[in-house]
């Protein structure tokens, strides 16, 4: 049995609302930011108490620091590393697994690189800002997910430099840096599911971070819907079509709730049972 989740009368009218559009809907993606892995126990980029052993974390994550000393920066990102992997998918990373399941949620957008959204169950997932357990090599086409070959243990228990094993080069976080651009295969398919989407659910971001930010603005203007679940208003919530206030795991429980009673007969919707994942299978 779930948590009881307690609402005013407004905020029960909006996931009333939000459950509607997601049921209706043909085309639903989500867009997720760091609000999402909050209630996981991930803090965000600069949520790090401000400071990693007397450096900002920001002058760490750049192109520059790494060519500058890479030991240093390996260090700090082998320590988020180890912090990130004890991280555990929350009930709002389930939902969107589940909503996928059903055939309603056809991808995730995403801006974190918690692989979260995999753990919990989602196939379809775009990472726009890359994989925290993913290395890349700084001079040939080598990448590797550590959780996905066994050797994320062994990995951080190694202290020197880590090496291509095809070349031998320097191998960095699969993630973006500060002063990168974003990986174009990525954003191409987050802009073509934006064109594509009648609507979409807006988790845990602040919408200022562009050209991330750029996917629900495209929904919009392609005449789609705009949910947004945040703990406070965003730069989402002028376009968004029904904002709700809360925290991600307990409004997407909610919200779920209210989607499954609607599929089993409640409010019309008996006839829009989904079969299949659509995109992307």
């Amino acid at each position: 049995m779930g948590r009881i989740f307690k609402v005013s009368r407004s905020a029960n009218n909006m996931l009333e609302e939000a459950a509607r559009l997601l049921v209706k809907s043909r085309f639903a993606i989500a867009f997720t930011g760091a609000g999402i892995s909050a209630e996981s126990g991930v803090p965000t980029f600069r949520g790090f108490n401000g400071l990693w052993k007397k450096h900002r974390p920001e002058e760490l994550a750049t192109p520059e620091a790494f060519e500058k000393d890479p030991h240093l920066v390996w260090s700090f990102y082998k320590w988020r590393m180890d912090l990130i992997r004890k991280a555990k998918p929350n009930p709002a990373h389930y939902a969107l697994a589940e909503l996928e399941g059903i055939g309603i949620l056809k991808a995730v957008v995403t801006q974190n690189v918690d692989d979260l959204h995999r753990e919990a169950g989602s196939r379809n997932v775009v990472e726009l800002h890359g994989n925290i357990f993913r290395v890349r090599c700084t001079s040939c086409s080598y990448k590797e997910n550590l959780k996905e070959s066994g050797r994320l243990e062994a990995f951080l228990a190694e202290r020197d430099l880590p090496k291509c094993p095809r070349c031998g080069s320097l191998l960095r976080p699969d993630v973006v840096w500060f002063g990168e651009p974003l990986p174009r295969k990525a954003l191409e398919e987050a802009f073509k599911l934006a064109e594509t989407a009648d609507l979409v659910l807006v988790i845990g971001t602040s919408g200022v971070v562009y050209p991330a930010a750029y996917v629900p603005q495209i929904v919009k203007e392609h005449g789609g819907k705009v949910i947004e679940v945040n703990t406070e208003r965003s730069g989402i919530t002028p376009i968004a079509d029904v904002f709700i206030r809360g925290r991600a795991g307990e409004v997407m429980e909610g919200l779920m709730e209210k989607v499954r009673v609607m599929l089993n007969g409640g409010g019309g919707f008996s006839d829009r049972l989904f079969r299949g994942r659509g995109w992307g299978d």
